[in-house]
């Protein structure tokens, strides 16, 4: 067993961590059932370090991973020591993903103007994981890389990257600029719906807050998309190459569209109308198509 040993498919939550921490136990021990080989959470300040040992508590197996840790709101003596805790008491299958966060969000919680050089800032924060009294290692890290030097620094000093919010050509663009022999999980939105209309609405949900983020915009005009397409919620033609939407069949297609361009593992992230809600059904009926 090894922590950058992620399997194929994955399940990406917010509700495995800021939801009810008894069900979220429930569930990761059911998805670990279905063959859901990594869960993957976010982190967006508060308490991070008991979610994840209550899904590392609630599994055997599967691999439990951030996605991402922001760098802002933890040291990384803090996040090197918490990683040897957890991975002592669980054995190693803690994957820590790293993440440099947004510019408007940063500049919020911390102060006007904190957010500055990204690239160098990851990197100090990298120093810091192997400087640390139990040195975080390589092999158990991730970097959320969007642009060709955050993918070098993940393919240098980590185990790969955790592209997240892209299409499959971005996945291949991850993939290319990462090099063959470290890995790409990608994260994609599914929406297990057959209206248009109604799968589109709830893609759209949970895209509005990310239309706002340069890192995300401007990833996606290096693709061909314009301000046409991510004003007014974002165009169809955008949320459709962002999410995968149908029945089983469709969605299990846009997974396998993201391994063909090289992914090594996908992680969907199911989106439905109550955003709060664990999507129990859904990744019950997903499981045998993925």
């Amino acid at each position: 067993m090894a922590t950058n040993d992620l399997g194929r498919i994955g399940i990406w939550s917010g509700n495995l961590r800021y939801g009810d921490l008894g069900k979220a136990a429930d569930a990761a021990a059911e998805l670990e059932g279905l063959g859901y080989s990594t869960l993957w959470i976010p982190d967006v300040g508060g308490d991070l370090w008991t979610p994840l040992a209550t899904l590392l508590g609630a599994t055997e197996k599967a691999v439990i991973a951030t996605g991402i840790l922001n760098l802002w709101m933890h040291e990384p003596e803090e996040t090197a020591a918490k990683h040897a805790e957890l991975t002592a008491a669980h054995g190693p299958r803690f994957m820590c993903g790293i993440g440099i966060s947004h510019q408007p969000f940063i500049d919020v919680v911390k102060e006007p103007g904190a957010y500055a050089k990204p690239v160098a800032k990851t990197s100090a924060y990298l120093d810091g994981l192997d400087a640390a009294t139990t040195p975080l290692a390589p092999s158990d890290r991730m970097l959320a890389a969007l642009g060709p030097r955050m993918l070098k620094l993940a393919r240098t000093r980590t185990a790969g990257t955790h592209p997240y919010l892209v299409t499959p050509e971005l996945t291949k663009q991850a993939r290319d600029g990462i090099g063959p022999d470290k890995l790409v999980a990608s994260e994609v939105g599914v929406v297990l719906e057959t209206d248009p209309d109604k799968a589109r609405a709830i893609a759209r949900q949970a895209l509005r807050t990310y239309l706002g983020l340069p890192n995300y915009a401007n990833n996606w005009k290096r693709n061909g998309f314009t301000d046409d397409d991510i004003a007014d919620g974002g165009s169809d033609r955008l949320v459709d190459a962002l999410f995968g939407w149908g029945d089983e069949a469709a969605i299990a297609k846009r997974v396998q569209e993201h391994r063909d361009a090289g992914a090594d593992h996908v992680c969907i992230q199911v989106l439905a109308e109550d955003q709060r809600a664990l999507t129990l059904d859904e990744w019950r009926r997903l499981a045998p198509a993925l």
